[in-house]
């Protein structure tokens, strides 16, 4: 009896043994999903549960819905995208007009460049800057006297004696504007009309057009005093006739003309002219109580003249 309750326990832990080894490798075949004798036995009914909770990865009716919403989703993704991008684009549109700014600036630097001698010019017309030219162009500034004696006595101050005909009647010096093609003294232009004809005097060539004298200055033209001497067919039509006491004159633009033969002669402006308009370009200068208008080494008086303001030719000289 003995033997047979040591063989029945050895039995029973046997089975207990298999029974716990094939325990094992059926939970650990469930657990990784793979073959085994569970898995083969019937495991399919424990595993395609397994397989359903993860749709899309096998079988092709679930996969296809789960592409077709995953592609459903991908499109309005991609048009999102598009639509950023567009603003994106649009964001072209705001660099456009930055274009078009550089474009304006482009156009104001062409302005600028192209009317570049104008502008700056402009800022400087009451500067005479013919001094920069190596032309003696004070030649023609120096007053000539006048033949008919003053009965004024001079306005005397600081060494000198100013000569006039008229009283002093001071109002302000408003340049009187002759047209656009013509320029005070320092206008530079980098071209010239071809109307522009040209001049020599003294051996040196000089540009006329249209009542304005040109010198060649800095691969331009300057515009500076007419050269005394000067000689041309034809003045502007707006020249004033100016009566000097002995003959008359032509006057245009500062510059004093006079008839030869058929031609017209650049000469010096003469003491007690009478004008009416003085040109953009002179210098409005205080010595002592008056005021004159300057114009190289010209000095004109505020003068009025039959209830009009005018300009006087004045005659200085040195008081010894």
């Amino acid at each position: 009896m003995k033997n047979i309750s040591k063989s029945v326990k050895r039995s029973a832990i046997a089975c207990l043994i298999g029974t716990f080894f094939l325990i094992s490798i059926d939970s650990f075949a469930q657990r990784h999903g793979g073959g085994g004798a569970a898995h083969r036995a019937g495991g399919a009914t424990h595993t395609r549960p397994a397989v359903q909770s993860r749709p899309g990865s096998n079988g092709g009716g679930i996969k296809r819905p789960a592409n077709s919403s995953t592609n459903r989703v991908t499109r309005p993704a991609a048009s999102n995208n598009n639509k950023i991008t567009r603003p994106s684009s649009s964001n072209n549109k705001v660099t456009r007009p930055a274009t078009s700014t550089n474009r304006n600036n482009n156009n104001i630097n062409g302005n600028r460049t192209g009317n570049r001698n104008t502008n700056i010019s402009g800022n400087t017309r009451n500067v005479d800057r013919s001094r920069d030219i190596t032309i003696n162009n004070n030649r023609n500034t120096v007053v000539r006297r006048n033949t008919v004696v003053y009965a004024r006595p001079p306005y005397v101050y600081g060494g000198y004696r100013y000569h006039a005909y008229n009283p002093y009647y001071f109002h302000p010096y408003r340049p009187f504007y002759y047209g656009p093609v013509w320029h005070p003294w320092g206008f530079f232009v980098a071209t010239l009309a071809v109307t522009a004809i040209v001049v020599s005097v003294e051996s040196t060539q000089y540009h006329y057009d249209q009542g304005v004298w040109y010198a060649p200055s800095n691969g331009g033209y300057t515009a500076v005093p007419a050269p005394v001497g000067g000689t041309v067919n034809n003045i502007p039509s707006g020249a004033q006739t100016v009566n000097t006491g002995t003959v008359n004159n032509y006057y245009y633009g500062g510059t004093y003309y006079e008839k030869d033969g058929s031609s017209y002669k650049v000469v010096p402006p003469t003491a007690g002219t009478i004008v009416d308009n003085l040109p953009e370009g002179g210098e409005e200068v205080t010595i002592g109580d008056v005021k004159y208008v300057k114009f190289g080494e010209t000095y004109y008086q505020p003068v009025k003249v039959d209830g009009k303001d005018k300009y006087e030719v004045v005659l200085v000289e040195e008081d010894k």
